[in-house]
């Protein structure tokens, strides 16, 4: 019996996967890969042969060269966004993966650069059009919360100055709780936005 075909990609969404073998095109349509290389799927139409990204080529590729026990990257822009991999945030971005994408907790890459202090990835992120700035993940932080916490203050000023969440950034700090859920004191508050300045 076999499998049933594979959800298809949804438009503007990219699965990421670790090529099993190395393959050789027999026509000029086919994408060349290396056994190891990851590759972005961005049409899964059709159960056999899918349309992928790897190093700048684009091209069709079988997909038993990439199913069964490949190895899916679950949101690969936040992964190199954590890790603070510019390289591989690169390739992401050049290869259409949303740069606002939600993981399992809500946050976005960018979330994840400011957690991590990563300015560069950070200041790469600002390059997209679009780049959501405000989104809130399921504990309603948001990525000027991360810097913030963290104390990465030069993060912050990038995102204050980024325009539109200096509004939003006070409002959301005088009704900051900390991890008790107790709202925080006017006078840190106070405080907080002092030493940013």
């Amino acid at each position: 019996m076999s499998k049933p075909p594979p959800k298809p990609v949804k438009p503007g969404q990219v699965k990421v996967f670790r090529a099993l073998y190395t393959f050789e095109p027999r026509t000029p349509d086919e994408l060349y890969f290396e056994e190891g290389d990851i590759i972005y799927i961005t049409d899964m139409s059709d159960t056999n042969w899918w349309k992928g990204t790897s190093k700048g080529r684009t091209g069709l590729i079988p997909s038993n060269y990439v199913a069964e026990q490949a190895e899916s990257i679950d949101n690969p822009l936040h992964e190199a966004a954590k890790r603070g991999n510019l390289s591989w945030l690169r390739e992401c971005l050049d290869n259409r993966v949303g740069v606002n994408g939600l993981d399992k907790a809500g946050s976005t890459a960018l979330y994840w650069a400011c957690h991590g202090g990563h300015k560069d990835i950070v200041e790469m992120l600002f390059a997209q059009p679009n780049i959501e700035l405000n989104q809130q993940n399921k504990l309603g932080d948001t990525a000027l919360h991360a810097a913030a916490w963290k104390g990465y203050a030069d993060i912050v000023q990038l995102l204050l100055a980024k325009g539109k969440v200096y509004a939003e950034f006070i409002s959301s700090l005088l009704s900051l709780k900390n991890r008790l859920h107790q709202i925080i004191p006017f006078e840190i508050v106070g405080r907080i936005i002092g030493s940013l300045f």
